[in-house]
């Protein structure tokens, strides 16, 4: 079935989707004055375009609650990216399943420093894959100190995990596209049923 491509206006302004309408405001005026066309080193007017419409939803309450109904909704799907062969289960995939786990972590840090963790049952989510399928990865790089659990047992990157990432990522196309395509809020989530990630933030 075709995948389905959702713009998150948390994810392109790097936000937490808690965020109050004073966070929202600020960090819209400083991005805007960066992507802003009329900026000759650094304007880009799709990028302004987009963060406009963000700024658009998330500053009208009503507009607001709308797009959230339908945030929560499309974030209980599996991500797409890792329903690809690279990803399977088995040895074959093993390195590369790590690789997604740190980067996962990775980007939750940076989008979301105030609650950086992810529930194995996130991963289970996110990644459509059976947590049983995970606990290697995960015991590995618990072990290797690239990943560590915090006080409610969530998985955080350490710092190492952070240059590991950082280091390694070129070698990941599918993983680094990701990434990338984070930075400009657009999401590939898969359209098959079944369980996908849990709210954000712990909302149920």
């Amino acid at each position: 079935m075709a995948n389905e491509q959702f713009i998150d206006y948390y994810e392109l302004l790097q936000i937490s989707p808690n965020s109050e309408l004073e966070t929202v405001q600020r960090v819209y005026r400083a991005l805007a004055a960066r992507y802003h066309p009329s900026n000759p080193r650094t304007g880009d007017p799709n990028r302004y375009d987009k963060l406009a419409q963000a700024y658009r939803v998330l500053s009208d309450s009503k507009a607001r609650r709308a797009y959230d109904a339908e945030y929560v909704a499309r974030s209980l799907q599996p991500m797409a990216v890792f329903d690809t062969r690279e990803f399977s289960t088995g040895i074959d995939g093993e390195a590369n399943r790590r690789m997604a786990l740190l980067c996962l972590l990775y980007h939750r840090r940076r989008a979301n420093p105030e609650a950086p963790g992810l529930s194995a049952l996130q991963f289970e989510r996110l990644m459509s894959c059976p947590r049983e399928h995970l606990l290697f990865a995960l015991w590995y790089l618990k072990d290797a100190n690239l990943v560590r659990q915090d006080e409610a047992s969530d998985f955080v990157i350490t710092f190492q995990g952070v240059d590991h990432v950082e280091k390694n990522l070129s070698s990941y196309q599918s993983l680094y596209e990701l990434l990338k395509s984070a930075e400009s809020g657009a999401v590939e989530r898969s359209s098959s049923s079944g369980d996908g990630m849990a709210p954000p933030d712990g909302q149920s």
